[in-house]
């Protein structure tokens, strides 16, 4: 989506469906009207009314309610349409001359991450950019997960993809799942559940004598089989808390850590390799 050319909080037509996506954001959160009313600053008659549609609510209170609810950048800007208000934030394009700043630093950010795997992700999975180390997953995949953009959901979990090379598959890509299913909950979409829907189709039940085995007690890792040896990875991911950009809200760093020593020395050697054949720190065209 392109930039928008600047914030307007001109009003529009304002419409009957604002009352019901309110009620449906408080039920979804398990809100109280009276607990919303006094999170947001105002009162539980007149949350009642604007419920209701007997009350229109201005600009302010929708934020503020929209905040309280803890909504994403985006389904805030959905809100305020819904009231008749343009939205709040805007969306910048990742390549745009704008957003040059906020790339560089993530760029630097994965590249200064090396020789571990690192990158931007675009939620729930979409590759924005990504280090040389990351290419370890990219290995032997089928050619259509490789096309830009880059899935990095699919490229683990579909049995085109690295999921063949996962030791502990069903233990991990659960989690992956779970992880995915709570983000389907906080923000529900069609799309997300569709997408929860097909992975969960890759990723066999794993047998009950065996659920915890893949558990280092503190985390659960991927154990990747690489020519050299076992590649076990944790993962990592960073937010960026006070966003008002929806790019940027939505955009997390994810990184591998190595779990054991001897993972830490397979990254280390491949890069050192990737060093001596003057391969670029960060790749292209994803």
């Amino acid at each position: 989506m392109p930039k928008t050319s600047g914030v307007s909080t001109a009003t529009t037509k304002a419409s009957p469906a604002f009352g019901s996506e309110l009620r449906r954001w408080r039920t979804l959160r398990r809100v109280s009207q009276l607990e919303l009313a006094n999170r947001a600053g105002t009162t539980q008659r007149h949350l009642s009314f604007m419920e209701q549609g007997r009350s229109h609510p201005g600009r302010a209170i929708v934020l503020r309610l929209a905040e309280s609810l803890r909504l994403t950048l985006r389904e805030r800007n959905a809100l305020l349409l819904t009231a008749g208000y343009a939205p709040a934030y805007e969306e910048t394009r990742y390549d745009a001359p704008a957003f040059a700043p906020v790339r560089e630093a993530m760029e630097r950010v994965i590249e200064g991450h090396l020789p571990y795997p690192a990158l931007v992700l675009r939620r729930p999975g979409r590759v924005v950019a990504a280090n040389r180390a990351f290419s370890v997953f990219l290995e032997g995949c089928a050619p259509h997960l490789l096309e830009p953009p880059i899935d990095l959901l699919r490229v683990m979990l579909h049995p085109e993809g690295i999921a063949p090379r996962i030791d502990n598959l069903a233990q991990w890509g659960r989690h992956v799942i779970d992880n995915l299913r709570l983000l389907a909950v906080q923000s529900p979409d069609r799309r997300l559940d569709a997408l929860v829907q097909e992975l969960a189709g890759y990723v066999p039940e794993a047998p009950a004598d065996q659920a915890d085995q893949a558990y280092l007690g503190f985390a659960v890792p991927m154990r990747l089989r690489l020519p050299e040896g076992e590649l076990r990875l944790m993962t990592a991911l960073t937010s960026f808390a006070t966003a008002v950009d929806v790019t940027v809200a939505e955009s997390v760093l994810e990184s591998f850590l190595p779990a054991d020593a001897e993972s830490a020395e397979i990254l280390a050697a491949r890069d050192r390799l990737a060093a001596e054949r003057d391969e670029p720190r960060l790749l292209a065209g994803l």
